[in-house]
């Protein structure tokens, strides 16, 4: 058996394939873990209301380490394992940061949170293919700079849909000159992601560990993209997808089949079964 007792899967370009769907033989291999008593988590940027539709899918699913490390959430007891978020004056300088490169601004909480307008208009932000799953998550407001500036909250993660890479650009410039304590991370086309300094997805698995009783030494982490970097590093063994970027496979101990090709199948059967 495995010494591993954990995998923590990245979702967009690592569990969900091109079509933003898990394929047959990913749930038949996930059941699988979670029948032998393993512990199979979703290590995500998306926030919890887009996590819903998928732990129907697969009920098994408990653990989630979710906006980017930002919170780790059990679902089944509804209780917050984890959590490190941005604090109001600094969601507020980001919002008028935001305002500046008119970008799309995308609260990422317990709700996950929109601008009426731009919704409508994702497209123009490189996030069309987004464009199903926040129709149908996402609680739209006609002035959301209004609505958040008269009813401020401390906030787990921020994206920031630019319309090009150059107006990204100039945002991250203004956030490092005024040193905001966040972390940022480029998405996407144009995106920019924003969580509070320190939070990371390593540092959400090390956490989610620690309640667990599990090494992290005893943990897989899959992913793809830079924002897995971090959890990769954390993890005692780390797999890169086959479509993953140069980055990520350089610091990763093996790599699998791409995302189409059931890349996350293959490392539940060969490193968490095997």
């Amino acid at each position: 058996m495995s010494q591993y007792q954990l995998i923590a899967l990245d979702m967009d370009g690592t569990l969900l394939n091109s079509k933003k769907e898990i394929s047959p033989g990913c749930r038949e291999a996930i059941e699988k873990a979670l029948a032998k008593g393993k512990e199979v988590v979703l290590s995500t940027g998306r926030c919890r209301p887009e996590l819903t539709e998928f732990r129907k899918l697969i009920p098994g699913l408990r653990y989630v380490n979710c906006t980017s490390g930002a919170m780790v959430y059990d679902f089944r007891e509804q209780r917050v394992i984890y959590s490190n978020t941005i604090d109001i004056p600094v969601v507020k300088e980001i919002f008028r940061l935001a305002r500046k490169e008119e970008a799309m601004l995308h609260i990422l909480d317990e709700k996950s949170i929109e601008q009426t307008n731009q919704l409508a208009h994702i497209d123009r932000y490189g996030m069309g293919v987004y464009k199903e799953l926040h129709a149908r998550v996402v609680e739209p407001h006609d002035d959301l700079y209004g609505f958040y500036m008269a009813n401020p909250f401390p906030v787990e993660k921020i994206n920031l849909y630019h319309q090009s890479m150059e107006s990204r650009t100039r945002t991250k410039e203004r956030i490092q000159a005024l040193a905001l304590p966040v972390e940022m991370v480029d998405a996407e086309s144009s995106s920019l992601e924003l969580t509070a300094t320190g939070v990371d997805k390593g540092v959400g698995l090390t956490k989610l560990c620690e309640a667990l009783g599990i090494p992290v030494s005893a943990s897989i982490a899959v992913g793809d993209a830079d924002n897995d970097l971090s959890v990769l590093r954390a993890a005692g063994l780390a797999v890169a997808m086959g479509n993953a970027l140069d980055s990520v496979k350089a610091i990763s101990d093996i790599t699998v089949a791409d995302c189409d090709h059931d890349g996350c199948a293959e490392a539940i059967y060969k490193y968490l079964l095997g």
